[in-house]
């Protein structure tokens, strides 16, 4: 039983050594049919997760591609007409994707909630009013 045990070990070793040394071989062709494998089969759930956002500077056109945009939100018309500032802030889009995935909420409900969030955080009431007791209105 020990051989048994010695061997299965040993040819997994051997396997995994040899697909890390010819990796540059094979991952691109397998990457290629995962992809066409996923664009075929429709799994529930996948119109939920999104993905990462790049690291540093970013654009509206990454922004759109990161699923930020909606048809009230839109960023297509900053793309068309070649706006060249960095896009949406990356707090901000780290923080509504957190939402969208966690809780499974399409971009504009995600927005909503976080804005609703933001005003928690700075005192003001979801009617838009300042929380703060000695605030006084006329209207």
């Amino acid at each position: 039983m020990a051989y048994l045990l010695y061997t299965l070990t040993f040819l997994v070793l051997l396997s995994g050594t040899l697909l890390y040394l010819t990796r540059a071989r094979w991952l691109p062709v397998a990457q290629d049919t995962l992809t066409n494998l996923r664009e075929r089969i429709h799994v529930p759930g996948t119109d939920y997760l999104y993905s990462r956002l790049a690291p540093g500077g970013s654009s509206f056109e990454d922004d759109m591609e990161a699923g930020l945009s909606s048809a009230n939100f839109d960023l297509a018309g900053n793309v068309a007409s070649g706006d060249g500032r960095a896009g949406l802030d990356d707090g901000a889009k780290r923080e509504v994707l957190k939402i969208m995935k966690k809780r499974r909420l399409k971009f504009d409900e995600a927005r909503r909630v976080y804005m609703e969030q933001k005003f928690r955080e700075n005192g003001i009431g979801a009617d838009g009013r300042p929380r703060d007791p000695k605030f006084v209105s006329f209207s």
